[in-house]
């Protein structure tokens, strides 16, 4: 009766189509990561600038080494906590109520930082960590819910909550940078501690197009053996050994793109002109770049796949796409530095960048959401999204540790960006050789 009820409502939902072709229930959810990715960019594109500002300034004062290894670690963590987030929106609180409580830790935690000292930045870093590791694999795992497993629509919807994550991160270091960077630094993180809590209200408001997904879990683990802790058939151990293999790759993309909030983040503030047709702008504005090319090539990408249908690539091809489009642009930013030695240099060069990044983000970042969605059990959803965020943690991690390396000299930088285009370039190569592999593994999904 159970299954029968569910296959119902699945079959309910997958003829709902007042969202743009797509369910009602992914305007709630798109809006609700829009203001909450707004929060998280908003405060990713001023921390770095921030934390190594002179006091004089605002600022914290740190050394550039230690700033990229909190950033590094901040970043990382955040995703990493997804696992513990994703398990127990499975297990005990459901995703709505995940998603709420999540997104009120996350204004909490900006409001701390706002208080402007060490010891409320690394409070509200970790108040930050914790709301989002509730909120982030749930949200996305919400969006899973919304389409059954074969529905042709799913990676097209996925392109289009990936469209709203980027509205957000469009305006956030439009907004918190002009504050942080123009009028005063904890004014910024205010910002992004108000703009969560809009978003909260918006989930609230619509809250009813989401009441056949995200639920409380109908046992509790006391209640004895359920499909929850039944064991997992082979194949469900195969799509898991994909999801494993994906995780691989992606961490490798992640630790390039996440250069952005640091490194690239610093050669724009150091070494980079700010400013375009004779009017300067704050350098954290750059963060606005690269978003802005995402949505503007969302809808084609979600069309693509559209009018594709069953003969699109594969979703390990995608991956190895995105990596190419990374390794694209480490080669421009290599090239870049070589010319540093003159002075600064045209701000054309990082817009290059992240138009690379941008197509790369979009072959690998939504695609990766969408297959985990679709390889994981459905008892273990959740669990499996806070798999996939932990790929993105640990390239966080090596974003981190590879921006310690950052020196304002050419020689340093083609060395460190350069090392970051041959892996990448590498994992891509390794990954379209193992792309047969990798679709016996994940079966009848694509």
């Amino acid at each position: 009766m159970a299954a029968g009820a569910d296959l119902k409502r699945r079959d309910q939902t997958n003829a709902d189509m007042r969202f743009f072709g797509h369910p009602r229930g992914l305007a709630t959810l798109f809006f609700t990561e829009m203001w909450e990715r707004f929060s998280y960019y908003g405060m990713r594109a001023i921390l770095v600038l921030y934390m190594v500002a002179p006091a004089a300034t605002g600022g914290l004062g740190l050394p550039t080494a230690r700033a990229a290894a909190v950033y590094g670690l901040y970043t990382g963590s955040v995703y990493a906590m997804s696992i513990p987030g994703g398990w127990l929106a499975d297990r005990f609180l459901g995703a709505r109520l995940a998603v709420l409580l999540g997104g009120l830790a996350i204004a909490v935690g900006n409001g701390l930082i706002a208080l402007h000292s060490t010891a409320m930045l690394y409070a509200g870093l970790i108040v930050v960590v914790l709301g989002t590791g509730l909120l982030k694999p749930n949200v996305s795992a919400m969006v899973g819910g919304l389409y059954s497993e074969h529905d042709i629509r799913r990676d097209a919807g996925f392109s289009i909550f990936y469209m709203g994550i980027n509205l957000g991160a469009i305006l956030a270091p439009l907004l918190c940078g002009y504050l942080a960077q123009r009028v005063s630094w904890p004014l910024g993180f205010a910002a992004a501690a108000a703009v969560m809590m809009l978003g909260l209200a918006q989930f609230l408001a619509f809250r009813t197009t989401l009441q056949h997904v995200g639920g409380r879990p109908a046992h509790t683990p006391r209640a004895g053996p359920d499909r929850t802790r039944s064991p997992l058939t082979p194949e469900e151990w195969r799509r898991i050994g994909a999801i494993g293999l994906l995780f691989v790759f992606s961490a490798i993309f992640w630790m390039s793109f996440e250069q952005a909030g640091s490194s690239l983040n610093l050669f724009a503030d150091q070494l980079t002109r700010n400013s375009f047709l004779g009017v300067t702008f704050p350098s954290s504005w750059f963060q606005s770049v690269e978003p802005v090319f995402v949505v503007a090539l969302a809808p084609v990408f979600s069309w693509l796949w559209l009018s594709m249908g069953d003969r699109q690539p594969s979703s390990p091809a995608k991956f190895a796409g995105g990596l190419l489009a990374a390794v694209a642009a480490f080669a421009i930013i290599t090239y870049a530095s070589t010319l540093t030695s003159g002075g600064r240099v045209s701000p054309l060069w990082l817009v290059l960048v992240y138009w690379f990044q941008a197509v790369g983000e979009l072959l690998l970042s939504p695609v990766g959401m969408s297959t985990t969605t679709k390889l994981a059990p459905q008892r273990m959803v959740g669990l499996m999204m806070g798999v996939w965020y932990l790929s993105i943690s640990a390239g966080n991690y090596l974003a981190g540790f590879a921006a310690t390396f950052y020196r304002p000299g050419p020689e340093a930088l083609v060395a460190m960006f350069g090392s970051v285009a041959l892996l990448t370039l590498v994992s891509a190569i390794i990954l379209a050789a193992l792309i047969p592999f990798m679709r016996r593994l994940m079966g009848t999904v694509r």
